[in-house]
This record gives structure tokens, C-alpha cells and sequence, in this order.
């Protein structure tokens, strides 16, 4: 069994009106299918209303499902007396910092977390250490916050989620209100955690660049997974992601076009790099 296994899982929102009454009901999630491995970096795309930041949140325990069994390192969701666990092995990173930033010291914020717990307090030194060091800010630990840029931010809270120590981090959307810096600068150190540390990586997400490095995909639409595979194999399908109202990252775009025109390019350019190799060897055959 995988870290996370989500089985025919379903989420309604029950929309009532000022007396209580039942109003409407939204399905979210629509029996949902979704296995990950341990250490794996897992893309979870999807326009704005997929259903992907619900799924997001039923990985930590904040949702809890309609239908279906989500289970997390073993451990089912549905049992409320495992979500502290749960919590402990699946750490969540949300798109506003601001929101998960609580202390006027950076080492202090990233301590907040483990000294809630009761570790002691030598380990909590050395777990901030090492966690602000994984995400490169170990030079800003006496730094405030609020001095720093969004993506050195979204990088402390990274930190303060590491410092737990957990199994798995959930990243929802983690660069939305950053600029392409910022974004760099944290899907970088999220890239780490996963090569180094062996993090289990589930990132949230409607940027196609950010899951070309991803080990597997899974596309949302209407609640339901729709497509899945690896990178390549899911933008090698541009027609069936534009169907789902979906781009596909640009140099892709480029290449399926230049295919389409009837330039003899494979499917699934991920890089520039792969698409002037494609091109140099159709130039070479005109030769």
C-alpha cells in the first residue's frame, strides 16, 4: 500500500439557507481514485474549481469524506482520533504565507510548530536548523517575516512544516501569489526536500511548468481524475488538456504547433533543450 490511497472518494458541500435548510448540495469530489508511493513527487493539476485544493485538504485532515476511504500512511482520515497523526505525517503548505507565518523571528516561527508538540528544546534547535538550512533561508533565521520577499516567505513556512518532520507535505497552490522568482525559488527547495530527504511531495497546482519535473501526474476535472500519467504522456495530449481547460507549458505548445505544420517533432517536449534537439535533427535530414 502506498503512503496516500484514495478509493472512490467523495466530498459534498451542503449549501443551507438561514433557517438551516439543506439548499443545495455540491459534489466536490466525485469518486475520486488516487494512489501515491512513499518519496514520490506527485502533480496534482486542475482549473480553478476541480475539486484539487478539497482533495488538498482531506490529506491533512481538514476535510473529512462524504463517501469513500482516503487513507494516509495507514491511517484512515474518516477516524477523527488519528487527525493529530495525521497531521504529524502529512504537513500542509498554503498559498498565503502570511496565513501560516505566526512569530516576529524566522527561527521562532519555524520552532512554533515542534515546540507545540513537546519536543525538547535542544531538538528543536536542531530541527529548525536543519529545516531552514534544507530550504536555503538558514541565513535569514534572525530575519522577521515580514522583511522578507513572498518567496522567501513560502520558503520559511516550508521550513516550519519541515520542522514537524513529517512523511509527506501537501503543497496547495504554494506559488499563486508569487512572482516567477519566488517561484523558482520555492519549487527549488521543494525539488530538494523530495531528492534529498526523501519527502513525499503532493503539490497543488494550475501552473503547467511546475509538474514537468514530477514523477507522476494526476489532472482533475469536475471532482474526478481525468488523466494521469507522467509528464510527457499527459502533454503529449494538448487537445484533451484544452478540453479540460487546461494549458500546456509553452515550449510544449510550440512543438505541438510545429508538428501540426508538419515539422517530424515526437509528442511531449517538455524543455527547450528537447525542442532544439528535435529541431536540429529535422534540420539535419534536410541536409
Amino acid at each position: 500500500m502506498g503512503i496516500i490511497e484514495a478509493k472512490d472518494l467523495v466530498h459534498e458541500y451542503i449549501i443551507r439557507d438561514e433557517e438551516g435548510n439543506v439548499e443545495s448540495i455540491r459534489t466536490a469530489l466525485d469518486h475520486m481514485d488516487l494512489s501515491v508511493e512513499a518519496g514520490q513527487f506527485i502533480a496534482v493539476l486542475g482549473h480553478n474549481g476541480s475539486g484539487k485544493s478539497t482533495f488538498a485538504k482531506h490529506l491533512n485532515a481538514l476535510l473529512t469524506p462524504s463517501e469513500g476511504t482516503l487513507i494516509v500512511d495507514g491511517m484512515d482520515v474518516s477516524d477523527e482520533s488519528l487527525t493529530y497523526d495525521i497531521r504529524q505525517e502529512a504537513g500542509m503548505v498554503f498559498q498565503n504565507p502570511d496565513n501560516q507565518i505566526i512569530a516576529s523571528v524566522v527561527q521562532e516561527d519555524v520552532g512554533f510548530g515542534p515546540e507545540n508538540i513537546g519536543v525538547p528544546t535542544e531538538e528543536i534547535w536542531e530541527r529548525v536548523e536543519k529545516s531552514l538550512k534544507a530550504v536555503g533561508m538558514w541565513q535569514y533565521r534572525e530575519h522577521s517575516p515580514n522583511k522578507l520577499s513572498g518567496g522567501q516567505k513560502q520558503r520559511v513556512a516550508i521550513a516550519g512544516v519541515m520542522a514537524m518532520e513529517p512523511k509527506c507535505i501537501i503543497l496547495d497552490e504554494p506559488t499563486a501569489m508569487l512572482d516567477p522568482n519566488g517561484r523558482k525559488e520555492v519549487l527549488e527547495a521543494v525539488h530538494a526536500l523530495n531528492r534529498e530527504k526523501g519527502v513525499t511531495i503532493i503539490l497543488i497546482t494550475h501552473y503547467m511548468e511546475e509538474v514537468v519535473d514530477a514523477d507522476y501526474v494526476y489532472v482533475m476535472d469536475q471532482g474526478k481524475v481525468v488523466l494521469e500519467g507522467n509528464p510527457r504522456g499527459i502533454f503529449s495530449q494538448v487537445e484533451t488538456l484544452k478540453e479540460h481547460r487546461l494549458d500546456v507549458p509553452q515550449i510544449t505548445l510550440l512543438a505541438h504547433e510545429l508538428q501540426k505544420a508538419g515539422l517530424a517533432i515526437p509528442d511531449g517536449i517538455l524543455t527547450r533543450e528537447e525542442l532544439i534537439d528535435a529541431l536540429q535533427k529535422v534540420a539535419d535530414k534536410r541536409k
